[in-house]
């Protein structure tokens, strides 16, 4: 008979973690009713896995004993806190009826209830800096220090948006459920925000070891899919397509070693040619919409990219176009500086470098480290060898990615070597 040891168990329970944990947070929302209580009881439930499997071995279904236990836990800490406040002794007696009442479900019914929190957390009584915090941090657990640079802020802001949006669901009586049809038009708006958010620190994660957290990436695409099967929304499909089409390229944009490498370096042989198939047949639904918005010119874009065999044979011209349609409808310093980048390809790099160099002027993006590498690149191609250091230092000051100031570190050794005498 085989053994068990406390150290498989631990291994066991971190996987579970990182793959289930946002999953059974989710359903524990749902059978609780409330935020700070479902994290608590999943914490408590996870701990209790360390403590007991070790004994009784690891179930035939993880999940489902963590939502039991975490069910368990959750009305355990109401019952207690109602013995120390009568006030409570009601709302425990209710949350006791309704948690009896609604049974953990199936497979399919855990997978509906992150859709159910995304939609909760996107309610139109929040104000939608709120409601893209707190998806971020309650459906897709990123940190407050991930999502403040995701959104170009900081933590402690975040951090306030996130406490007064828990707040508000909860004094608010905020439903957790899908919207009914009649009202998912102004819900959706934001959801595919969040959703784009959180593929983005996916496909480009803002700090750490990794270039990439295909766990992200491939959360918002689960998301985007369930999303259009709700909503067949022309922009929906966009956003699906945009994703689909970006994480085909996933493979080719780094090393073996975690590495940058570079568009014009990259491996076309390791894009994903299903991703890119599915994409592109979706992105001809998106396109044929009446009204073409933001998401589905994104994906027209990252279209251009796929169909060209190589970066040289990539056409800019069509790039550059559909960014000044980009531009008219969603004005925005980053939806300027690619654009920035893609002139710079079509027409030379001193005239991108204006365009760059005017961005920065407006102080919008004075602290994101792309602006400076973008302009840093493009000193560097001109031969400008004193500006080209200077802003790939201060580029390298403001990233907090690992193989982005690996690149960065690399660029200024090889400016070092290419000086007279270096």
């Amino acid at each position: 008979m085989s053994t068990i040891t406390a150290e498989d168990v631990r291994e066991r329970v971190d996987d579970i973690y990182r793959s289930d944990s946002r999953r059974v947070f989710a359903t524990l929302v749902r059978l609780l009713r409330d935020f700070d209580l479902a994290e608590e009881a999943m914490h408590d439930a996870f701990a209790a896995a360390l403590e007991q499997w070790p004994r009784e071995g690891i179930p035939p279904h993880p999940r489902g004993w963590l939502l039991s236990m975490g069910r368990f836990k959750g009305l355990a800490a109401v019952r207690r806190r109602a013995r120390l406040d009568a006030s409570l002794k009601d709302v425990a007696r209710r949350l006791e009826e309704e948690v009896g009442a609604n049974a953990v479900g199936d497979d399919q019914d855990i997978e509906d209830d992150r859709l159910r929190l995304i939609f909760t957390c996107c309610h139109p009584a929040l104000p939608q800096t709120t409601q893209v915090a707190l998806t971020l941090r309650e459906v897709c657990g990123l940190r407050t220090e991930d999502i403040a640079r995701a959104l170009l802020t900081t933590p402690s802001t975040v951090a306030q948006r996130i406490v007064r949006g828990k707040a508000k669901i909860r004094d608010a009586g905020i439903p957790y459920d899908v919207p009914p049809a009649t009202d998912l038009a102004e819900r959706l708006a934001s959801v595919l925000q969040v959703t784009y958010l959180v593929f983005n620190e996916g496909y480009a994660a803002s700090s750490g070891a990794s270039l990439t957290r295909h766990d992200l990436s491939d959360e918002a695409i689960r998301l985007g899919r369930l999303i259009v099967e709700l909503l067949s929304d022309a922009e929906a499909i966009g956003l699906l397509v945009f994703m689909l089409l970006q994480e085909s390229r996933r493979l080719a944009c780094t090393s073996s070693m975690g590495d940058i490498i570079l568009l014009e370096d990259q491996d076309c042989s390791l894009w994903n040619q299903a991703q890119i198939r599915e994409g592109k047949s979706l992105l001809e639904r998106a396109l044929a919409s009446a009204s073409i918005g933001p998401y589905a010119i994104q994906a027209a874009i990252a279209a251009v990219h796929v169909d060209a065999a190589n970066a040289a044979a990539t056409d800019w011209r069509q790039i550059v176009e559909l960014y000044d349609a980009l531009l008219e409808i969603e004005p925005s310093p980053i939806v300027a500086l690619n654009q920035a980048v893609a002139v710079a390809m079509r027409d030379g790099p001193e005239v991108g470098l204006g365009l760059i160099d005017d961005i920065l002027a407006n102080g919008d993006l004075a602290d994101y480290h792309l602006a400076h590498a973008a302009r840093a690149d493009l000193c560097r191609r001109l031969g400008r060898t004193v500006d080209a250091r200077e802003a790939y230092e201060r580029a390298l000051v403001l990233a907090k990615q690992e193989p982005e100031r690996r690149f960065l570190h690399k660029r200024l050794q090889e400016l070092e070597k290419s000086q007279p005498g270096g």
